[in-house]
Order: structure tokens, then C-alpha cells, then sequence
């Protein structure tokens, strides 16, 4: 069940981004009198699972969800038709038009999917409030890092001051940031130190501990569950015990505590805990990693939602503008995160994913909140993706035809079928890696669970 309604979120997910897309080519295409052939939502290779003709139009849903299309006479497109281009232009066909008809054609799906970002921004703002988790709040206490974060300069206990230069007071972003950046300065012991992240150290992070890299510190160490059969089973520990000593020394933090633990390895201690609000002692001892043998009590989501969330409720007209440069912000960071996935050394190219691979990461209870926040976040990635100048991506037939504004000559049709035939390889080949590495993934997934 909860799988479905991972498939049900990224299907209606994806159904509104395609539709409005292409309806963004639509639009204009008409407006400008150029005959729409087909208007697919999802890809129809070989077969459809719906089509229908009204007027010139064919109407219909593709099996293979990775996209749409709307298919305009006389281009070469992704049907690369070439027997069409091969008769004289006629005056409904697209590439009859003027070259600024046809830029705006090409830029449509684009700026659809820009408005609808802000669109939906505006509305989520006004009905649900502009939340975030807040980076003052969260580390007050400073934060806690994994051996990852450690082994790259960090420690338990910093604060993070600024990423190359700016505070980000969004923790939810603070990762990104971090791995976006070069240089962050952190505030330990009451001075300030600079850490330089190189694109090995941003590899560790992202293959090995990824955006959990860092946590909040908590003040109180909460037993979450004790291992079976471990030393802190036989000395008695239970899930909820509160632990504030060891050997007399009182621990406030987790790191703490593991640094107390690691001064008695292969030996025994005296844990001091609360229970039911009573004040206890426990005699344990420990194994030679210098470990008890329990999981601490990590924040959850919803856990950091109800400590340190923010929410500035807002007006409709106050909305607008925080909408407006809250999907500049999101466009600024696919630029960023692309320039990331170009550094082959930071190994985060390995980190894209296909539909399959973001369906599996979205949450299992239907909630039109986070739906509504991902279509507006996966509408922005669409809009760069398709700005980017790949043939057969918008961002690459918009390319030409600059091209051609500017110097008056236009492609060939053997030209422009050689660059749609390229551009059409590097995606295919770009999918057909992404799908099989979370097939792959998946297919892991199902057998560890065994």
C-alpha cells in the first residue's frame, strides 16, 4: 500500500508538471497558427495507452512516464519526421514562421513551468504559512556530526557561522550549502574557525552519510532501543532511560557521552540514569569499540518540525514576492548543484535519480502539502533542465534559432537532424544510466529485506 501511494504521488506529480509543460508550447503554437499533431502526456513508444483525434490533434497517454510531447508540422523534433521536412513549407507548419514565433514557442514550456513554480509558492504561503527549520534555533546547543563530518574538519559542538561568506537561516538548506560551498566558518569554543571543503571531502559526505551528516545536539541522551544481548541489555537498560552520568562524570550531550565510553574500553562503569522520573544507577560494561550497545534517540522530520520550526504566516499580496524569489532561489541552486554534478572528483553525478529513485523517497501518506512544495521544486528543476543547450531539449532548439536571428542562416534539415540524433543519444544514454542504477538500488533493497 505504501508503495502505491508513492507511485499514485509521482504519477500526479509528474501528469501536472507534463501537462502544463507542453501546454506552454500548446498555447503559443496556436496562437501563432502552427498545426499541433499530437499532445502526449508520458512517452508513447510503440504503443499509447489512450489516444483520440479532435480536429488536427491527436490526444493521448503514453506508458513510458518520463515526459510528454506536443509534436508541431514541419519540426524536427523527437519523431524526427524527416519525410514531412522533405515537402515545401506550408504556411501552418513551424518552421514557416518567423524566428521570434518560434523562440517563444520553444520558450514556453520553460516559462509555464517558472509561473507555475510561483504559482503554487504564492499559494502554499497564504494557506499553510512559509516554513522552515530555523538555524538559530536549531543549534543553540551546536551540533552534532557523524565520523564523516568529523574526519572533514568538523567537531561536536560547532556552530555554523556562514557558508562561503552567508548565513544561511534555513537549516533545511544548510547541507546544500555546505556542499555547494568551499568555505565554512564555524564558531568552536567561542572563536571562529574556517574549514575549506575539498571535492574529495564532499564525496565522503554525499556517498556515505549525505544530508545526515549533520544533526542538531541534543540536551538529553534518551535511550531509543538496546541491542539484544549486548552489554547494555545485561546491565538492564531500557528504551526511554535517561542517561546524565558516567563514572560520576555527568554527560549532556551523546558526544559526550562516546567520549567518556572510549576512555573505558574492554572495561566496566557506572551508568547513571533516570527511569520514570527516579534517579538510578547501573553497573555495565563495555565492549572493546568502547560501546554499550544502544541507539540513541534521534529528532525525527516531524521531531525538528514541533522543536525548531518556523512559520511566518502571510497575506495573498504578501505572498507574491516571497513566492517570486523564493523560486529564483530554487533556480540559483540548480545552477549550483549542476556545476556540482560537473566535478566528476565529488562523485555527485552518482546521486541523480530517475522517477524511480525519487519515488522512493517520497513519503508514504498522501499529503498535499509536501506534494504541492515538490511539484513547485520539481516544476523549477524541470524549467533549468530544459533550458540547458542539449539538442532535443527545449534549451537546445532555442539555441538555433538565437542562432539564426542573429545571423540570418538557418540549419539544414540534414544538420538538423544529425544534432536531434545526437542530443537524443546523450539523453537516452543519460536515462537509461539513471534508470539502471535505481533498479539496481531497488532490486538490492528488496533482497536485504529478505
Amino acid at each position: 500500500m505504501d508503495t502505491l501511494i508513492q507511485i499514485g504521488q509521482i504519477i500526479f506529480i509528474l501528469s501536472v508538471l507534463v501537462i502544463l509543460h507542453e501546454f506552454g508550447h500548446y498555447i503559443p503554437a496556436k496562437l501563432f497558427k502552427v498545426r499541433v499533431e499530437k499532445f502526449y502526456l508520458f512517452m508513447d513508444a510503440g504503443f499509447s495507452l489512450f489516444k483520440k483525434k479532435i480536429k488536427d490533434t491527436e490526444w493521448g497517454i503514453g506508458w513510458l512516464p518520463i515526459g510528454g510531447y506536443v509534436k508541431l508540422s514541419g519540426m524536427i523534433d523527437e519523431s524526427m519526421d524527416s519525410e514531412q521536412m522533405a515537402q515545401p513549407a506550408q504556411p501552418w507548419e513551424f518552421r514557416s514562421k518567423p524566428a521570434w514565433q518560434r523562440l517563444i514557442i520553444m520558450l514556453g514550456g520553460i516559462t509555464v513551468n517558472i509561473l507555475l513554480a510561483w504559482f503554487l509558492y504564492t499559494m502554499i504561503y497564504t494557506y499553510y504559512g512559509q516554513k522552515y527549520v530555523s538555524t538559530n534555533e536549531l543549534q543553540k546547543n551546536g551540533l552534532a556530526f557523524g565520523e564523516v563530518g568529523q574526519s572533514v574538519g568538523f567537531k561536536n559542538g560547532d556552530k555554523i557561522i556562514s557558508v562561503d561568506g552567508k548565513f544561511q537561516e534555513k537549516f533545511n538548506r544548510m547541507v546544500i550549502d555546505i556542499l555547494l560551498g568551499d568555505k565554512v566558518v564555524v564558531e568552536r569554543n567561542g572563536k571562529q574557525e574556517t574549514l575549506v571543503l575539498t571535492d574529495e571531502h564532499k564525496k565522503e559526505i554525499l556517498t556515505k552519510e549525505g544530508r545526515n551528516f549533520i544533526e542538531p545536539r541534543l540536551d538529553s541522551i534518551i535511550v531509543d532501543s538496546v541491542i539484544k544481548g549486548s552489554k547494555a541489555n545485561q546491565a538492564g537498560l531500557l528504551k526511554g532511560d535517561q542517561i546524565v552520568a558516567l563514572n560520576g562524570v555527568k554527560v549532556a550531550y551523546f558526544d559526550e557521552l562516546t567520549t567518556e565510553i572510549n576512555k573505558h574500553k574492554n572495561d566496566s562503569v557506572k551508568v547513571s540514569i533516570v527511569r520514570n522520573d527516579a534517579p538510578m544507577t547501573l553497573n555495565a560494561a563495555t565492549d572493546k569499540e568502547g560501546k554499550l550497545g544502544f541507539y540513541n534517540k534521534h529528532l525525527t522530520k516531524d521531531d525538528l518540525k514541533k522543536r525548531f520550526e518556523t512559520v511566518n504566516h502571510l497575506t495573498f499580496l504578501q505572498a507574491i514576492p516571497v513566492a517570486v524569489e523564493e523560486s529564483y532561489t530554487q533556480f540559483i541552486y540548480n545552477i549550483k548543484q549542476f556545476k556540482l554534478l560537473l566535478k566528476p572528483k565529488t562523485g555527485a553525478y552518482k546521486q541523480v535519480k530517475s522517477p524511480i529513485g525519487i519515488t522512493r523517497q517520497l513519503p508514504t501518506e498522501w499529503n498535499w502539502e509536501f506534494i504541492w512544495g515538490f511539484t513547485a521544486i520539481f516544476s523549477i528543476g524541470l524549467a533549468f533542465m530544459n533550458l540547458l543547450p542539449i539538442p532535443g531539449l527545449d534549451g537546445g532548439h532555442a539555441i538555433f534559432t538565437i542562432a539564426e536571428m542573429v545571423t540570418g542562416k538557418t540549419l539544414s534539415v540534414k544538420a538538423a537532424e544529425r544534432v536531434q540524433t545526437v542530443g537524443m543519444i546523450i539523453l537516452l544514454s543519460l536515462m537509461a544510466l539513471t534508470f539502471g542504477k535505481d533498479i539496481y538500488e531497488w532490486i538490492l533493497d528488496a533482497i536485504s529485506k529478505k
